[in-house]
């Protein structure tokens, strides 16, 4: 029997809903407005939610995130009486099971309900003769990461191609590792081929080998990546780097399995797992004539896209103590105590470099704090903590953020408890005294009251930073 929410300010719907849904043997609570469905939705085991966008105090899609964060997330099925685009593609990408547009007829409501129990079932049948996951080094508990294991496991449970895609850092190859540690294939081996690095005059050989004297230096003969990865599996990495010529000549290889070396007259046969990696969009390159499109649709047979460091900033807590103790055994010494205001501004940081970018900084504070107990986030490169600080305590955006906020704040109020306003000029004049005040006690508690610090978090000279910081009667 299964436990269904539905969430709603429709109350006629509910109740239409709430009685299919018993008829059917299963039970039904219901919630009128995001504000209820929000408490009921995580205090509960639910099975599946049936989540209308349209709500008194919100949409419905701001629960998704909520939910999909639990530990047991039950299946969301969307609804809403107005057709939405954008709305659909954000609740998809944000887990939704499925899509339903009003008024719901009971065969349009009771199949998807009976496909989502089905496939709960599915799910609980294959997780428990399933065997445990091998994260080989992935580290993360957000929903994204997730969700990217989870198909990853699925697959590893095939033979198909795979086409990893995300930004540069993500961590493209470390997951085409796990999938090959635990596919079928993972005692024998892992074959990587950096498409990036390789001379367009040197990809076949590199990769299909070549007979002795096949051309100018071939002294002996070499087999190739593609058959050293007999058995095992081939990483391409960087796959939208191969020449075009060399795209068809892979072509027939990832369908036939076979090739010929350069300068070869007998085909060899290797029957290897393809992974590819890319962090450019491959669809405009096909459009543009740069890829061929009948290779892409052959490495998309399953698609994995990895999300970048900044939509998954919640793993940022467990990355840093991931590697605080892999850095820490790398220099044979305890791992640091990590400040919390360290993690702190990690977070407000956009990490273009994804989670590459984040380990390389914390071994740099690492090294920064090499003879001491704690990494602070004075510890940290300085082109960090200059971006979040400028990022935070931008003079122009804050005055006006203010200025905004009072007006809205005194809007709120009676006129009678509103005090005569001060002229315009005087206001701002005031409003900016307090703001650079405000600024330069934090600029100066976050640079531990070091001059030279502080003069290169705020870009100012140091006769200027003292003259600001006697004009505000700023001292330690």
């Amino acid at each position: 029997m299964a436990h269904v929410l539905i969430v709603d300010d429709d109350i006629p719907t509910c109740q239409f809903l709430s009685e299919l849904i018993l008829t059917i043997g299963h039970t039904a609570e219901v919630a009128h407005s995001l504000t209820d469905g929000i408490e009921k939705g995580l205090a509960a085991n639910f099975d599946v939610v049936f989540l209308d966008v349209k709500l008194p105090d919100g949409s419905g899609l701001d629960l998704l995130p909520r939910l999909r964060d639990l530990s047991l997330p039950p299946e969301v099925v969307i609804m809403t009486g107005q057709g939405d685009p954008g709305g659909v593609e954000l609740a998809i990408r944000n887990g939704a099971w499925d899509y339903l547009q009003k008024p719901l007829s009971p065969k349009k409501f009771l199949l998807p309900l009976k496909r989502v129990l089905q496939y709960r079932d599915n799910l609980a049948a294959s997780a428990n003769g399933a065997k445990e996951l091998n994260r080989s080094g992935i580290v993360g508990s957000s929903f994204a990461v997730k969700s990217a294991l989870r198909k990853m496991r699925k697959a590893a449970q095939s033979d198909a191609a795979v086409l990893l895609t995300g930004e540069t850092g993500t961590g493209k190859e470390l997951f085409a590792r796990a999938l090959h540690e635990n596919s079928s294939r993972a005692n024998s081996c892992f074959i990587t081929v950096d498409c990036a690095a390789i001379p367009d005059n040197l990809i076949e050989s590199t990769l299909f080998g070549h007979v002795r004297g096949a051309f100018t230096g071939a002294e002996k003969a070499s087999n190739g990546l593609v058959r050293e990865a007999d058995g095992g599996t081939l990483f391409l990495d960087e796959i939208g780097e191969l020449p075009l010529e060399s795209q068809r000549k892979f072509l027939r290889v990832l369908q036939e399995k076979c090739f010929r070396p350069v300068g070869g007259k007998d085909e060899v046969y290797s029957n290897f797992r393809l992974v590819a990696a890319t962090n450019r969009s491959l669809d405009s390159m096909v459009e543009d004539g740069r890829f061929r499109r009948d290779l892409l649709y052959r490495l998309q047979t399953m698609t994995l896209s990895l999300p970048p460091l900044r939509e998954r900033k919640e793993d940022i807590s467990e990355l840093v103590d991931f590697f605080n103790k892999k850095i820490a055994a790398r220099y044979n010494c305890k791992p640091k105590r990590v400040a919390s205001e360290l993690v702190d501004m990690l977070c407000l940081y956009e990490w273009t470099g994804n989670v590459r970018e984040l380990y390389n900084s914390i071994e740099s504070a690492f090294v920064a704090a090499i003879q001491e107990p704690d990494l602070f986030p004075r510890h940290l490169p300085e082109r960090i903590r200059m971006a979040v600080l400028q990022s935070k305590f931008s003079s122009i955006e804050q005055v006006d953020d203010y200025l905004s906020a009072s007006a809205e704040d005194r809007s709120l109020r009676s006129s009678a408890s509103i005090k005569e306003p001060l002229p315009y000029k005087e206001f701002k004049q005031e409003a900016l005294a307090a703001l650079e005040k405000q600024y330069l006690q934090d600029v100066m508690q976050y640079a531990h009251w070091d001059i030279r610090a502080a003069c290169q978090v705020t870009g100012l000279g140091r006769s200027r930073l003292y003259s600001l910081l006697k004009k505000n009667e700023i001292s330690r």
